[in-house]
């Protein structure tokens, strides 16, 4: 009985995937642990992708960030954080990033590994790539991170909307357009 349920499971967990859209097909570290997780574990919700940094004038968005996620968390939405050191203002170590974003700003929104978000930094000089899934990001939308606190709006079907990081997380033009994906 054992195997048969292992074997289920194997031939049965790529196909809860299936509809997955390509933009969610990344498996990310979460910060902090040696766990993983497949995006596509989001796909039927709208993601609020942010690239963020501790040490950033735009740090005080995570408090926007937070409140928008605990406002709209039932009702298919989710805020998804990844740290990045690009712009030179993200601690290196993972527990410090953690640790500031929960005691600072009560942060309880899934977190990722820190990692590249852009393609060479901020005028492309340096030799890294942005991680899979923000390497799907900057495809999709023809836009990478010009700082820290850029945001990406995935719709339920896998569309992407970029919003630069002066547009605030409880903005009138970000928050009607998170609205106007969860009503459809």
């Amino acid at each position: 009985m054992k195997k048969f349920t292992i074997l289920l499971f194997c031939f049965l967990s790529p196909l809860s995937f299936a509809d997955c859209p390509d933009v969610l097909e990344h498996e990310i570290r979460i910060l902090g642990s040696t766990e993983t997780t497949n995006l596509c574990e989001y796909k039927d919700k709208v993601i609020l992708a942010v690239n963020v940094a501790s040490q950033c004038g735009y740090a005080y968005q995570y408090e926007a960030l937070q409140n928008l996620y605990a406002e709209h968390k039932d009702s298919n939405f989710v805020v998804l954080g990844f740290p990045s050191g690009d712009f030179f203002q993200e601690f290196d170590e993972e527990e410090k990033v953690k640790d500031f974003c929960k005691t600072t700003y009560g942060v309880d929104f899934p977190m990722f590994k820190r990692s590249h978000v852009t393609n060479g930094g901020k005028f492309g000089l340096r030799k890294y790539k942005a991680n899979s899934f923000f390497a799907s990001l900057i495809e999709e939308t023809g836009s990478q991170p010009a700082w820290n606190f850029n945001k990406y709006l995935i719709s339920k079907d896998g569309s992407v909307k970029y919003f630069n990081q002066d547009v605030e997380p409880d903005s009138q033009e970000l928050v009607g357009e998170i609205l106007a994906m969860i009503s459809k």
